[in-house]
């Protein structure tokens, strides 16, 4: 570096410096408060505005619009994860919206005709993805995050977790995990033990990994794959507030599911049902 910047006369240095010192004195007097040696800095500005994960106005029919570009409210991403002795198995209230889940996929072969249909009849669900699924089909997780659906982890490959060592369990969850955060751009907040099998060490890991534990109260039995008609009665005759209903987007041939999805969610909502996706702090 050359040094072609003109001389200052000593002086004026001096007063500079004695100016600029004041100046520092007072923002460190004034400041609200400063962050400790590696601690966070306060959040400056008004609180955030409800996000999208709030309260959901109905329409007349009493149906739930997507949202586009659906995240979590940041106050729930906040939240501690509870190390639960058992998962959720229905929401709170009695008047609660029903929650419609989807496991094993996404699969380019069944999950886009659901994601259609839930579009059609605007209706969130929660999709619980396995990570081998989920790595490939990056396109798909967008469009469930884009359309106002909320994505869980359902394991890397579908083991029985309660039978896995601790760092199979972990792994099988932050892999997962990490596929959906590379898709979608945050992890999942919600995670599902294959087979609904849980003990104690895959309930700490998934809180560990900042996710709450939910489970079902309503089995469509589609992973049995036992006809159309079986799964619409299922799904019809366990209906009601608070209840989650478990079925399938992969594993299997999913066709049958499908075409059940097609008669028994509008005729639910037809009757007054609504259907929401759950929402941390909530439950």
């Amino acid at each position: 570096m050359t040094n072609d910047a003109p001389l200052v006369p000593r002086r004026f240095l001096l007063r500079t410096a004695a100016v600029l010192g004041a100046a520092v004195t007072t923002r460190l007097l004034t400041a609200d408060s400063v962050a400790e040696p590696g601690g966070t800095l306060p959040a400056a500005g008004p609180p955030p505005a409800a996000g999208p994960g709030a309260a959901v106005p109905a329409h007349p029919d009493h149906r739930l619009r997507p949202l586009a570009g659906y995240a979590a409210p940041e106050t729930a991403r906040r939240l501690p994860t509870p190390v639960r002795t058992k998962p959720v198995l229905r929401m709170p209230g009695a008047a609660h919206p029903m929650v419609l889940t989807f496991d094993d996929g996404p699969d380019p072969r069944y999950t886009p005709p659901i994601l259609d249909l839930l579009r059609r009849h605007h209706v969130r669900a929660t999709f619980f993805v396995c990570g081998e699924m989920a790595d490939t089909q990056g396109g798909l997780l967008r469009r469930m995050v884009d359309e106002g659906h909320v994505i869980g982890n359902h394991s890397w490959s579908h083991p029985l977790l309660t039978r896995a060592s601790t760092a199979v369990v972990r792994a099988e969850l932050e892999r997962t995990s990490e596929a959906v955060e590379r898709a979608v751009g945050r992890p999942p907040q919600w995670m599902r033990a294959p087979y609904g099998a849980w003990n104690r060490r895959v309930f700490r890991l998934g809180a560990e990994l900042g996710m709450d534990a939910f489970a079902w109260t309503v089995d469509s039995l589609d992973w049995k794959e036992p006809g159309t008609r079986t799964i619409i009665d299922q799904v019809l005759g366990g209906a009601g507030p608070g209840v989650i209903v478990l079925a399938h987007d992969a594993g299997g041939d999913r066709s049958q599911t499908v075409t059940a999805l097609r008669t028994w969610l509008p005729r639910l909502l037809d009757d007054g049902h609504r259907f929401t996706v759950p929402v941390r702090g909530e439950v």
